[in-house]
């Protein structure tokens, strides 16, 4: 049975909004009528695969889930389906809970979609926006086993595990990135508004001045006079290089190139290690196909050079090689991991030694980030202040030179 989100008038003339289901949009009608409701406005809620909203809805709005409310909702359902509720009940109670008219809206339309006779998982790829194919793939296994609860749970840990190394790598980089920032803006005002003022004052003293001070008017001069020009060719710059990379053969060469980088290619390929060791551990442990357990894992990796790496292991796996054996020919992938899946394919536990590695690789991640960090924070400062004593030295060198020239 569909969904429908309506708006309607009282008995009092106040404006109630909502989502019900019904079979048709006049049905629906019928049933506010029925409630004493004056139906003012009666639509469907439509799925996120529908042609009619798809482009509008994707750069006009944004999703329903965050990061953060996603590990929430799913938390929340576990919880519900664990203690023997039904996944239609389930639903109904989140629908009901919900603050948000969009998540009401959502919640209600997949419970339209179970009640009408299609698995929970199905329900869900009707909303591509909202839900990954790793996340509808690791539902629709826990249905087919019979344990959506514990996997359920598992998936929220996923998600929490996921996001908590996102969020300390971002709050590693984030203070160097502030300081860069601050540094650049201090740089420019120094150079296009002081240098120049202190150039006027002695311009009528027809000496010549320290060759520090004339280098900084050049540097000077050349950022008042090309700023925006620079300026226009580094955004040029961007552009082509977002445009570039959406051709799949560069974008490959470019992420290969990225992982060799020396300090940010290691973190790169712990965080994809990472990531790609936890979604194939839930996947197995969820009881998905070892071969589309390989291929979704591949697809959530964001480097597309570890991603065709990944995609060359699943070809390796299919013509009947070893899970650890197809990692370790492609060295891109950490040693560890290949190590954890050969202990977990020679002791049965394929799922678990997974998940130790991905914590394993995650927390390398994290102190390596935290590392890295610490040694930039000084450095930037350091280079920061190298960078104003210059220009305070080329401001200073001539009043210097000029108080010796008055004694």
């Amino acid at each position: 049975m569909p969904a429908y989100s309506f708006e309607a008038l009282d008995s009092q003339g106040a404006t109630r909004k909502g989502v019900m289901e019904a079979d048709t949009v006049k049905a629906a009608r019928s049933l506010l009528r029925a409630q004493a409701l004056v139906p003012i406005q009666v639509t469907p809620v439509q799925g996120g695969n529908d042609p009619r909203a798809g482009l509008a809805a994707r750069w006009m709005t944004r999703p329903v889930f965050t990061a953060t409310t996603l590990t929430v909702w799913t938390r929340q359902l576990a919880g519900l389906v664990s203690s023997g509720l039904t996944i239609e009940r389930a639903l109904t109670a989140l629908a009901d809970e919900a603050d948000d008219e969009r998540m009401r809206g959502l919640v209600a339309a997949l419970r339209a979609e179970v009640n009408a006779g299609s698995p929970f998982g199905k329900a869900l790829a009707q909303f591509p926006r909202e839900f990954s194919d790793v996340y509808v793939a690791v539902v629709g296994a826990g249905e087919q086993s019979g344990q959506l609860g514990t996997v359920l749970e598992r998936l929220a840990d996923d998600l929490e595990n996921r996001q908590a190394l996102k969020a300390k790598l971002i709050g590693a980089a984030l203070y160097p990135a502030i300081v860069t920032l601050v540094a650049i803006v201090i740089v420019i005002f120094l150079v296009s508004y002081v240098v120049p003022q202190v150039a006027n004052v002695f311009a009528g003293t027809k000496r010549a001045l320290p060759f520090l001070t004339s280098a900084m008017l050049s540097v000077s001069a050349g950022v008042r006079e090309y700023g925006w020009l620079m300026l226009g060719i580094l955004v040029a710059a961007a552009v082509a290089l977002r445009l570039a990379l959406r051709n799949p053969g560069f974008r490959e060469r470019f992420d290969a190139s990225w992982l060799t980088l020396p300090l940010v290619g290691r973190l790169a390929r712990g965080y994809n290690a990472a990531r790609f060791a936890s979604t194939l551990a839930m996947l197995a442990g969820a009881g998905v196909p070892i071969l589309k357990a390989l291929q979704a894992a591949g697809e959530t990796l964001n480097n597309r050079a570890m991603r065709a790496d990944a995609m060359d292991a699943l070809v390796l796996v299919r013509e009947g090689a070893p899970l650890a054996s197809a990692l370790a020919q492609k060295k891109r992938f950490p040693g560890l991991l290949s190590m954890f899946a050969r202990l977990g394919e020679q002791t049965g536990q394929l799922p678990v030694m997974l998940q130790r590695a991905a914590v394993q690789l995650g927390t390398e991640v994290q102190r390596r980030a935290m590392q890295m960090a610490t040694i930039l924070e000084p450095l930037l400062i350091v280079g920061m202040g190298l960078v104003v004593m210059l220009i305070v030295l080329a401001v200073l060198m001539p009043i210097i030179q000029l108080n010796q020239w008055v004694r």
